[in-house]
């Protein structure tokens, strides 16, 4: 093996956001038990694509002795992916973005302002009850304070829009994480979920979809990870109707 350019991932830095893993177009990282790691020489070029997307810093390009990148390896490896992904139970395919706004933020202690609802005659004001930033399963890092004793919450995107009393009834005093079992790749879902659950101690997990049954996905995948942490945590889901109603 030649000495070559090559991927170096600093596992200390590493907290496990996952922002690199789309932005390698040869899909050599993915997360494992929590960290960023390349899985094998031969599929990353060297060329560092996924630096600027690590907002810890934790990668860099080396110069070490490296099986020597194969294009023909990484097509084949890409297409058996695909192959995998569409006969998973998870239905979704993986999106190449990163957020600069990937930064955690505990918002628990935070001053919420109030925003006034009006019904009828009836004039309310209501707080918002987000506990932390980001709130995209994409975007969350594998561990965090809020995380820690936390009762989760794992919401299907459409949920928030859908049911009108969601800060009240579903979000207060809960966690959240948010994301499409339809249009994101829910086999990465079920990695990180399960990685949060892993190494943090989650009290419970309620699950909020859609009737439409593509959203059932969203259940399927909480119940995979769950399975794959090995912890025992009560889970419960809930199933909103088209007309903003709670049906189960």
């Amino acid at each position: 093996m030649a000495i070559r350019s090559i991927v170096h991932i600093d596992e200390d830095k590493c907290n496990g956001c996952g922002l690199c893993v789309p932005s390698c177009a040869e899909g050599a990282i993915k997360i494992i038990d929590g960290k960023a790691r390349l899985i094998s020489d031969k599929y990353c070029d060297g060329l560092g694509a996924c630096l600027g997307t690590c907002p810890q810093g934790a990668i860099t390009i080396i110069e070490r002795e490296a099986e020597d990148f194969d294009e023909d390896a990484v097509k084949e490896y890409l297409h058996a992916s695909e192959n995998s992904a569409e006969d998973s139970p998870y239905t979704g395919h993986s999106h190449t973005f990163s957020c600069p706004g990937s930064r955690p933020i505990d918002l628990r202690e935070t001053k919420k302002s109030t925003s006034a609802c009006e019904a009828g005659d009836v004039s309310i004001s209501i707080k918002s009850q987000l506990r932390q930033w980001p709130v995209q399963l994409m975007l969350v890092p594998v561990q965090a304070p809020y995380f820690e004793n936390a009762d989760l919450l794992i919401s299907a995107d459409c949920v928030s829009v859908a049911y009108p009393n969601y800060h009240l009834v579903m979000l207060k005093g809960k966690t959240v994480v948010i994301g499409c079992p339809k249009l994101d790749d829910g086999n990465y879902y079920v990695e990180k979920l399960s990685a949060i659950l892993k190494n943090n101690n989650i009290k419970s997990i309620t699950v909020a979809h859609m009737e439409v049954p593509c959203c059932n996905g969203m259940v399927k995948i909480a119940e995979e990870a769950l399975r794959r942490s090995g912890k025992n945590i009560p889970l419960k889901t809930i199933e909103v109707s088209l007309e903003g109603e709670i049906m189960s």
